[in-house]
């Protein structure tokens, strides 16, 4: 069996924790005087801590000096921390361990790619840290999806080439980043959203050992 490598995004794809980010937007942007929607939220996925707030302060039509867009940050990113301070085993989506165990048992190289700063604690929260031979975060990169960077290192971390590597992704900007990374685009969610990626589940159920294998032996 070959050794291909196999990249997670994390929110969205491992855990949904795009309700606890929404919830920590929405009550900063109430704050603020204005309403933050879902729909909106879904623009942000993907997207840096950054971008987001300037996107949601533009939607708001609201200006603040550079002091108070960091404090805007650090008061999101600690409410954010408080609700995945609360999480644990039950919060992994449906059938990613037993995608993540076949890998490892068959040597695969597993590595996440998220633009999450928070991604390691997540992953020790919900108990799977030792199912990734390698961590790439929001720590490691410079540049947001969809910039392939995040992925390419991911795929370096664990010594793989990025022709050789299957990335899973719940976002727009994710999937075009996996795409310009040259490597394997499987889009988790839905096919009006996914259509770039070149193959589209609506979450691991649907995805079958006999396909893991097709991706390996390719």
């Amino acid at each position: 069996m070959k050794r291909k490598g196999f990249i997670f995004d994390l929110d969205g794809v491992i855990v949904d924790t795009a309700k606890y980010h929404f919830l920590a937007w929405k009550n900063l942007a109430n704050s603020l005087g204005f309403d933050f929607t879902e729909i909106q939220n879904e623009q942000l996925k993907g997207v840096s801590r950054v971008e987001s707030l300037k996107k949601i302060l533009t939607w708001g039509e609201t200006t603040v000096s550079e002091e108070k867009f960091q404090d805007l940050m650090t008061l999101k990113n600690t409410e954010y921390l408080e609700f995945i301070n609360k999480m644990d085993d039950s919060e992994i989506l449906p059938d990613v361990p037993r995608v993540l165990d076949y890998l490892k048992d068959n040597k695969q190289g597993v590595s996440l790619g998220s633009a999450s700063k928070n991604a390691r604690v997540i992953l020790e929260k919900v108990n799977i840290l030792d199912k990734f031979e390698a961590i790439v975060d929001g720590n490691d990169v410079s540049k947001a999806k969809p910039d392939p960077e995040v992925f390419l290192n991911a795929a370096d971390a664990i010594n793989v080439k990025p022709e050789d590597c299957i990335v899973f992704e719940d976002s727009v900007a994710g999937v075009q980043a996996a795409n310009a990374a040259h490597m394997i685009s499987i889009g988790i969610g839905s096919e009006d959203v996914l259509h770039e990626a070149d193959y589209i589940f609506n979450d691991f159920t649907e995805i079958s050992t006999e396909f893991i294998n097709k991706l390996i032996n390719n």
